[in-house]
């Protein structure tokens, strides 16, 4: 059974290219535009095993989803990457303090996000 990968990105287009990177290496894929949607999508599926996060998002910004992720009994053991255009310190330490477990810098290559998702991705 395929494994189960949540993208929260407000660019369509990105989300695309992360779906497809991730289909083709054989996981499930569920998309949110905002943390708002992300929630949502979260409580649907019956189980994420790790989530693709951008930062700067309206509605919720990716820091204050994960938090809220995290503070989710059914959820807080999932593995966040951070997929931003943020690389700043400062923005790298919040991400680590709501729980994320990786920040990948945008523009990616999709290995290096693949290996990323490789070495977290739930069990």
């Amino acid at each position: 059974m395929a494994k189960t990968i949540l993208i929260v990105d407000d660019s369509s287009s990105l989300r695309t290219v992360v779906r497809l990177a991730l289909n083709r290496s054989g996981y499930d894929v569920v998309e949110a535009g905002d943390g708002v949607a992300g929630l949502a999508a979260l409580d649907k599926a019956a189980k994420v095993h790790l989530i693709v996060c951008d930062v700067n998002m309206p509605n919720m910004d990716g820091i204050t989803f994960v938090t809220h992720v995290k503070q989710h009994p059914r959820h807080r053991f999932v593995p966040v990457i951070m997929l931003t255009t943020e690389g700043e310190e400062d923005a790298k330490a919040r991400g680590r303090q709501a729980g994320a477990k990786a920040w990948i810098v945008k523009p990616f290559n999709p290995p290096q996000l693949l290996d990323a998702v490789s070495k977290l991705v739930l069990p």
